[in-house]
């Protein structure tokens, strides 16, 4: 009887085993989709840190120099110097054949 029984419990651990790597914690397609999510996030990562030394890089210019300032006032908010003439030119509108 014994001779039976230690290849049933080896197939069955064989079996157990198994089935935990294609099912359980640590399986085989979930590895795959951690692996995903984690070239997904430091995608992300990337993104934030350029932006952040974007906008780092702006703020030293802010601390530094008024050419900065005088750029962004003119851009977001139209200013103009004094005796300055200030012109807007808009594209052509397209002609119909």
């Amino acid at each position: 009887m014994s001779n039976r029984l230690v290849p049933a419990c080896l197939i069955t651990l064989l079996l157990v085993l198994h089935a935990q790597l294609w099912f359980g914690r640590g399986s085989v397609p979930n590895v795959s989709e951690m692996q995903r999510k984690l070239q997904a996030q430091k995608a992300a990562n990337l993104r934030a840190a350029q932006a952040n030394e974007r906008i780092a890089s702006e703020v030293r210019d802010l601390k530094e120099g008024l050419e900065m300032i005088e750029e962004k006032a003119r851009m977001d908010l139209g200013m103009v110097k004094p005796n300055e003439i200030y012109v807007q030119v808009s594209a052509a509108a397209p002609t119909k054949k």
